[in-house]
């Protein structure tokens, strides 16, 4: 796998100050952008497609939070979330399992054991390719999955350049407990393809 090019160092996040100053300002525009790049996947299932701006985001977020302005807190939160970056040749999604309802919800997580390595995008013309889930660490036991999973899925060159010559693109789940697939929309389409190169 092709290393992460990244522009995210210290120097190039704002200071807390800063980012307090734009933070309620930016936000409508930092929900449309994640809004854009969201994939839902049956009533349950969601797969927000991450890309640099919404990793920065999330970190500064973090900063602003926890009040980190030393460079070694400030290093720590890019060296979690940077890896969650697309390299040009994958696609890498935060996927989140929604039940309103507790009771609901365990009953569910029990069920659906495996299901992020059930995950697949299929690009017109090609094979599908199936995520790889979590390398960070292990989100499921015996007993359930986890309702937050880190996903990525690799694409050939071929599959690349399909997708950004406006080949369509389906998103799915084989998951014996929920089976479920959708057309990736138009303007989600065109805005993930710029992370392919």
């Amino acid at each position: 796998m092709a290393a992460t090019t990244t522009t995210l160092t210290p120097a190039s996040l704002m200071t807390l100050e800063a980012y307090a100053k734009i933070r309620q300002s930016s936000r409508a525009e930092a929900i449309a952008h994640r809004r854009l790049r969201t994939v839902s996947l049956g009533e349950h299932i969601t797969l927000q497609f991450e890309d640099e701006q919404t990793i920065r985001r999330q970190i500064q977020e973090m900063l602003h939070i926890e009040k980190i302005f030393d460079e070694e807190g400030i290093q720590s939160e890019i060296d979690a979330y940077a890896p969650l970056v697309p390299d040009g040749g994958n696609w890498k999604a935060t996927m989140l399992i929604e039940y309103p309802d507790a009771h609901e919800r365990k009953r569910e997580l029990a069920r659906l054991i495996g299901v992020e390595d059930r995950l697949f995008v299929e690009v017109e013309g090609h094979a599908r390719i199936y995520a790889v889930a979590d390398e960070d660490l292990e989100r499921e036991n015996d007993e359930k999955t986890s309702a937050v999973h880190f996903v990525r899925f690799e694409f050939t060159k071929p599959m690349r350049e399909a997708v950004r010559a406006g080949a369509a693109v389906k998103v799915g789940c084989d998951h014996t407990n929920y089976p479920a697939h959708v057309t990736v929309p138009a303007e989600t389409l065109a805005s993930l393809a710029g992370d392919l190169r």
